[in-house]
């Protein structure tokens, strides 16, 4: 049987390399949304290219918050614009609120930011992309690099089919060996529900490059339909909201979807500090960089322990879906801990979770 199957599986795989028979210029291996921009960049420029990844169903999936911009990183999507990419277009058409930060300061210091419809997100990143010319797709694991003499060649699927390329751009994120922890649990995963990516760091490493880790961190997501607006403060968006992209294809909000913040209490604080002894974050168990704008909860009632409450943002996902995001409850502590914690915010007495908040370590160079 084993022979059997050897010899099936190599037939299979001499009959995919078929399809990639040709040369590309440029492969981009992850569709984030680093990955969009940089296949999008390089096929608009000429090069015959390919966007690879695990799910096509997943382009520009919004990893963690649905929202684009905010301070530092609104100009950055205004910058990416004007160089032609679509990261603006795609806001604006899928934008549900908009705001300008940092109105009380100079020109230079606004940041634009849109709370956006997660999926409508998605899929109007991948329609722009499918209407690309020069470029293709494939949904495959990227198992390897194929390296001769110093020099990338092209790419090596989990399938074990080879792509030969004169470029490659990685944008692999946080699935890179990902590994998530909730509690004292953890799975590979390169976010909730997807499949951590194995290879392309060894390749890299035997090549001659520095292997480092670092983690980030997600809040759990919730049932609106469960939530007590009343007792928050309403979030309007601007009342006579901007957008991002110069282009004339897009047009500022007419309609706008509000948010909602509510507060952390001591009560709070203690419940979440109750697991402490179960965090990954404070028992050993991860010990990579994390990020140094986007503490975790447990983070910032630990190094901010004077402080009496913090803010949570109530964020909607999208237009249709009852899905909300609780921004500034981003958490690794065990789940008992996580619903116990936010079912004493105000507003949060009867909360359902549609899941818990996580913490993933991932490779980085």
């Amino acid at each position: 049987m084993v022979l059997i199957f050897s010899v099936y599986l190599r037939s299979k795989v001499k009959n995919l390399n078929g399809m990639f028979q040709e040369e590309y210029d440029v492969i981009v291996v992850g569709a984030g949304h680093a990955g969009c921009e940089a296949a999008a960049a390089a096929a608009n420029l000429g090069p015959k290219t390919l966007l690879v990844t695990m799910s096509l169903q997943n382009i520009a999936q919004m990893s963690c918050n649905p929202a684009m911009g905010g301070i530092a990183k609104g100009q950055i999507v205004r910058e990416i614009d004007a160089l032609g990419g679509y990261s603006g277009i795609v806001s604006d058409k899928t934008a549900i609120q908009f705001k300008m930060l940092n109105k009380s300061k100079g020109p230079a210091m606004w940041s634009p930011r849109v709370q956006s419809d997660r999926m409508r997100f998605a899929e109007e990143w991948r329609m722009m992309l499918e209407g690309t010319p020069n470029l293709d797709f494939y949904q495959e694991m990227v198992k390897g690099l194929i390296i001769e003499n110093g020099k990338i060649k092209g790419i090596r699927t989990a399938l074990g089919v080879e792509i030969k390329s004169r470029s490659v751009v990685l944008t692999n994120g946080t699935f890179l060996n990902g590994l998530i922890h909730i509690g004292e649990k953890q799975f590979g995963g390169g976010r909730a529900g997807e499949s951590a990516a194995y290879g392309i760091t060894e390749d890299l490493v035997n090549a001659g490059f520095q292997s480092g880790r670092m983690k980030t961190g997600t809040p759990p997501r919730v049932d609106g339909r469960s939530l007590d607006y009343s007792k928050m403060n309403e979030e309007k968006g601007d009342s006579n909201p901007d957008k991002f992209s110069y282009s004339d294809i897009t047009s500022p909000l007419i309609h706008q979807k509000s948010c909602h913040m509510t507060y952390t209490s001591l009560e709070v604080h203690n419940i979440l500090r109750e697991g402490f002894d179960r965090s990954p974050m404070f028992n050993g168990r991860i010990q990579s960089l994390g990020p140094r704008y986007c503490p975790s909860i447990e983070d910032k009632i630990n190094r901010f322990a004077d402080k009496e409450r913090h803010q949570l943002f109530v964020e909607p996902e999208g237009w249709n879906t009852c899905e909300v995001y609780v921004n500034g409850f981003s958490t690794s502590l065990p789940e008992d801990i996580q619903f116990k914690a936010l079912s004493s915010v105000a507003g949060f007495e009867k909360v359902k979770f549609f899941r818990p908040g996580y913490a993933i370590e991932y490779d980085y160079f």
